[in-house]
């Protein structure tokens, strides 16, 4: 073991720590841009996000992502991780082990804020366990861990775009399908705003994580030498930029106001659509990518609440699930190493589109023999009353604010 190795080791470690704290940004954000009355269970389903998903990652989920390869489908022999090397990709394989499974909580986490203020407490419980064991870490194995789609088709990941947020973007999206909007949310077919209690919560949250994005995505190199760390970091800041000039201009010329919550999750939405590409994609490639995916996110939620009126208080479908998808699509266009700009060709927009399209379409058809079976068994919904009253007071016994 050289210097490289306790270097690099210490990288990931304090990265993992900068992903770690992303979980008080979703919560935060979370908490914010929704009522008063189910903020203690919005803190409380962030906490067990974590609890649920780092066991489940540590039993079983990590020997499904990263253990030995069978048919390039599914790992294994790595239960709880009592078969391992003393390190992998030239690091301390605790240190990765650790960053890999707090990767998979935050996956976990997404589904959380588009289910908001009206899923059961236990029923969100029981979809951890099964995304963090399974879900997450099936389809992070054919990008990350030796599967198909990154060995037999060339697809290109690198912090998550698709494994992470696409995947959780997705999931949400059946979710909220599946449990129904709020109670009021739509009146004669029309939808009706249901204000955030929080908003400068909510802003706190965002830049928590875009904080933690530094270790998101400069972090997945697992090389602090490298001169791709320092890219993956400028190209995070620039998309996270240009994502919030660009949803704010937006938001001014459709709306005629600069809309706080669309504006604070259009950074989110750049944040986001980098994550695939923030190793390869060029610095200009990077603004592109943030400009449109700022505005992307606003078109998607518009989309999203007014035609398909799925009801999502905090947007994560469009921010996590159509920006993930977007920007690990824009690699096959602004990469630097083979993107259609750069001079090469339209294979590798093809393996990118492809690669989306099997993992949103995997996410989809897993969540919903989930949800389904959850709603079956336990039911998804609270009691109307339960929602009415708020689900701090019901299922907690305690509000967050002693005046309420």
């Amino acid at each position: 073991m050289n210097t490289t190795y306790f270097i690099n080791s210490m990288w990931v470690l304090i990265a993992s720590i900068f992903v770690f704290l992303m979980h008080a940004g979703f919560a935060m954000v979370e908490v914010g841009f929704t009522q008063s009355k189910n903020a203690v269970n919005i803190i409380m389903k962030n906490f067990v996000t974590v609890s649920i998903g780092v066991l489940c990652y540590f039993f079983l989920g990590y020997s499904i992502m990263y253990g030995a390869d069978i048919g390039g489908v599914i790992g294994t022999d790595m239960v709880m991780l009592m078969k391992r090397p003393i390190e992998i990709n030239g690091i301390s394989f605790e240190a990765f082990f650790f960053f890999q499974a707090i990767f998979a909580a935050t996956c976990a986490t997404i589904v959380s804020g588009a289910m908001a203020e009206r899923t059961k407490f236990t029923s969100y419980m029981v979809f951890c366990f099964v995304a963090t064991i399974f879900i997450y870490p099936i389809i992070g194995h054919w990008i990350w861990g030796g599967g198909f789609l990154a060995e037999q088709f060339g697809f290109r990941d690198f912090a998550g775009g698709t494994a992470v947020h696409a995947v959780g973007g997705f999931c949400a999206f059946i979710g909220a399908y599946m449990v129904g909007p709020r109670t009021g949310k739509y009146r004669k077919g029309k939808a009706t705003a249901i204000p955030g209690h929080n908003i400068p919560l909510g802003a706190l949250g965002v830049l928590i994580l875009w904080f933690g994005w530094f270790g998101f995505n400069p972090g997945s190199t697992l090389d602090i030498t490298s001169d791709a760390t320092v890219h993956a970091a400028i190209t995070t800041l620039l998309s996270g930029a240009a994502a919030t000039f660009s949803s704010l201009v937006f938001c001014l010329i459709k709306y005629k106001n600069p809309d706080v919550p669309l504006t604070l999750n259009g950074a989110l939405a750049g944040l986001v659509g980098i994550t695939a590409g923030a190793n390869e994609i060029s610095y200009i490639g990077a603004i592109i990518v943030g400009i449109l995916s700022g505005i992307i996110m606003i078109i998607s939620v518009e989309f999203v609440e007014l035609k398909l009126k799925i009801d999502d208080p905090v947007g994560a479908i469009s921010v996590h699930g159509v920006c993930g998808s977007f920007g690990t699509i824009a690699i096959g266009i602004f990469s630097i190493n083979g993107g259609l700009l750069y001079g090469g060709g339209v294979r590798l927009l093809i393996i990118q589109i492809l690669g989306v399209v099997i993992c949103g379409v995997s996410a989809i058809i897993l969540a919903f023999v989930t949800f389904s079976l959850i709603k079956l068994f336990m039911g998804l919904r609270v009691k109307e009353h339960t929602e009415v009253n708020g689900l701090d007071a019901i299922e907690h016994g305690i509000s967050a604010y002693i005046n309420l």
